[in-house]
């Protein structure tokens, strides 16, 4: 098949409706994206079979869709069909999306013994030998859950949140607010007379190393962080 276009499938009572589609529109339109339904397709033609070239006829779609508006067919086959990828970007998907699981876990995990976080490496290579499959489609919190039941034979990971009181001089105060709710849930923040912020965050467990040396870093090692569970 050519790479100018590629099809999308819908299969109602039991019968085939395709349409020709961009494929780079088609991906914009799968992630979401703002995408005109007649830009997309190559032909405002519904098809009975793209590979044939034969069309659907209007009997049978007024009989199905209730019309044979081909724009308005075209999105409920783009809505509750099957698009196909090309190649490439199905690989490029199942690689953003492996790539969004590592970062989850590397976010919301540690390894029980250290307490630190594995690298974002030793997680993909744990991956690989679980032998575990991504689906680009499905939503990566989602995923990462059932990989990391899947890799705890393999690579030790504990899932947890964690508490940190943080003290942050007058100073660096204002500045340095919007990081920690970057980072987690500010659960209590304390504004004190001197200016200077007491707050106590929930982060995941993972990113506290992170979060710990952003914070150094703001307030030139002068902020206060104290794990309180």
């Amino acid at each position: 098949m050519s790479q100018k276009f590629t099809i999308a499938r819908l299969v109602m009572g039991g019968e085939r409706f395709e349409v020709m589609i961009n494929p780079d529109r088609a991906l914009d339109y799968i992630l979401g994206k703002p995408v005109n339904i007649s830009q997309l397709l190559v032909y405002e033609t519904i098809f009975k079979d793209v590979g044939k070239g034969e069309k659907a006829s209007e009997e049978k779609l007024r009989k199905i869709f209730g019309t044979t508006d081909p724009l308005k067919i075209a999105k409920t086959i783009l809505d509750r069909g099957e698009i196909q990828l090309t190649t490439e970007q199905r690989r490029k998907l199942i690689e953003d999306k492996k790539r969004q699981i590592i970062n989850f876990i590397s976010r919301h995990c540690v390894d029980p013994k250290t307490g630190y976080p594995h690298p974002p490496l030793r997680v993909e290579q744990a991956m690989a030998e679980a032998h575990v499959s991504i689906d680009p489609f499905k939503d990566a919190e989602e995923q990462a859950k059932q990989v990391i039941q899947a890799l705890r034979p393999i690579l030790p990971l504990k899932m947890e949140n964690i508490e940190l009181e943080v003290v942050i001089p007058p100073k660096y105060a204002y500045s340095c607010y919007s990081t920690l709710r970057s980072f987690g849930t500010v659960k209590r923040e304390q504004w004190q007379t001197d200016g200077s912020l007491k707050a106590l965050i929930e982060i995941p467990a993972g990113l506290q190393p992170s979060f710990i040396e952003k914070l150094g870093s703001l307030t030139k090692g002068s902020a206060q962080v104290k794990k309180v569970k």
